[in-house]
């Protein structure tokens, strides 16, 4: 009996493992060096914020959260991470790299350069994500 109730919660810790292996694959993102090298045109000045923070409210919280921690509504459909916002690793990232994964995007995080138009207002949303970070 007690080899049939190992062999459940085996076969049941096998199926979620790879239920939610999609969900927590960190694919790494190819960036251009020469992208990743772009400075960011504007200061993180609040009127560029509260630019960011309005674009960030209508096109990403749905998915990266409220608080960026990847956490939104839309999340948990995702076939990859939406990343966390407040972690060390994304702080590390330059704001050129940040630039370029919003403007393309990638696999489920859609490229916003045709929704975003205006290359300022991409930036002022790369200055807006800069405040998430862990308090």
């Amino acid at each position: 009996m007690k080899r049939k109730i190992n062999q459940i919660m085996i076969l049941g810790l096998a199926i979620l493992v790879f239920s939610f292996a999609p969900v927590l694959q960190k694919k790494p993102w190819d960036v251009p060096e020469s992208a990743i090298k772009v400075k960011n045109p504007l200061k993180g000045d609040s009127e560029s914020i509260g630019t960011g923070k309005a674009l960030y409210a209508k096109h990403c919280k749905s998915c990266h959260g409220k608080n960026g921690e990847g956490d939104g509504t839309k999340a948990a459909e995702l076939k990859t991470s939406p990343g966390d916002f407040t972690a060390n690793e994304f702080e590390s990232q330059p704001d050129g790299e940040l630039f370029y994964k919003t403007s393309e995007g990638r696999d489920d995080m859609p490229g916003f350069k045709k929704k975003i138009p205006d290359s300022e207002d991409i930036w002022a949303v790369v200055n807006f994500m800069r405040t998430l970070k862990a308090k």
